[in-house]
């Protein structure tokens, strides 16, 4: 073989190699998917998260990976999750205050970090009752008890929330909007501190998922006044709802599942599949019943219209709140 023939060759060979791994890459997930969770430790979106992404694991046939990125209400996890390569390998959980964010940034005059546009919605995982606690240091057996409280010491009663605009500020604000009265706000920076906060009694009163409440309002810490759910919750029987009691307040917490703008159609269709799966399975139904959640599994088209209508109560909620 002379020279030329054996260079040829040796260049045919390299760009067969180089070939090889450009269609192994087509291959989606060919390596560990991360799921980013925009809050801290014990809220709604951990609480479903995590199950939902060990349960995945199995299905994809990869690792995947829970990423805590909190801050700011879930806002540094959104944008983290908004500025990532689009190639599916970083989703993200989130709940109904993902769609406030840039709500709160025109109210104020900024600019957008980024806005609804910027995320690709795969599925609705859970929609969970939202209910108002107090801790077992306060006296009120009743909502109308806090109510009458409140209306003789306006401002010295605690609520805590997940942050400022958040998806527990948004539910107490409409609630203490309903009642007229006047509570004190403590942000934190998650549902999981926000319970911390009235279980060391930093604060009084706090509306929470039941996912996240429910181990405490067993355990006799926490005590359920009222529940926000059209309908009296399975998991919490005798708590009234606030339309029962005479309030025109309603809201949820969903969990939802969502890519960077960009990712390709084919990943998202795989994602879809895969996502409904894990919905479908009998030990992420036991899991959700277990804290006190309810799947409500929506696919892309139906979770898409949902998101849109409920975009719009929560941008409302953000200008009833105002600045503040």
């Amino acid at each position: 073989m002379d020279r030329r023939h054996f260079v040829a060759g040796t260049a045919a060979a390299a760009a067969a190699l180089a070939i090889k791994p450009s269609f192994a890459q087509d291959a989606y997930p060919s390596r560990a998917v991360t799921l980013v969770n925009p809050f801290p430790p014990g809220g709604a979106a951990d609480v479903v998260g995590r199950p939902f992404a060990a349960l995945l694991e199995p299905v994809i046939k990869q690792s995947v990976i829970v990423e805590t990125k909190a801050g700011a209400a879930g806002a540094v996890g959104a944008q983290f999750t908004a500025s990532a390569k689009p190639d599916g390998y970083t989703l993200m959980a989130h709940l109904p205050s993902i769609s406030g964010f840039e709500a709160v940034d025109k109210l104020f005059g900024r600019t957008p970090k980024f806005s609804r546009a910027d995320f690709i919605p795969i599925a609705r995982l859970t929609e969970g009752p939202l209910v108002l606690v107090v801790n077992d240091q306060q006296p009120y057996k009743t909502l109308k008890d806090l109510v009458d409280d409140a209306k003789k010491r306006p401002d010295e009663i605690i609520f805590s929330s997940s942050g400022l605009y958040g998806a527990l500020h948004l539910p107490a604000a409409l609630f203490i909007n309903a009642a007229g009265i006047k509570l004190r706000h403590l942000p934190t920076n998650g549902g999981g501190p926000a319970l911390t906060a009235i279980l060391g009694n930093n604060s009084q009163v706090l509306v929470s998922s039941v996912a996240a409440a429910s181990a405490h309002i067993k355990a006799g810490k926490l005590r359920a006044l009222a529940s926000y759910s059209p309908k009296r919750t399975a998991a919490l029987p005798d708590v009234p709802t606030f339309k029962e009691l005479g309030y025109d307040v309603e809201f949820s917490i969903w969990v939802g599942l969502f890519a960077p703008k960009g990712t390709p159609d084919a990943v998202i269709t795989k994602l879809r599949t895969d996502t409904k799966t894990v919905a479908d399975s009998e030990k992420f139904k036991q899991t959700m019943t277990n804290v006190g959640d309810v799947v409500a599994y929506l696919d892309q088209p139906e979770f898409r219209k949902f998101w849109d209508e409920d975009a719009k109560r929560v941008e409302s909620a953000v200008a009833m709140i105002g600045k503040v």
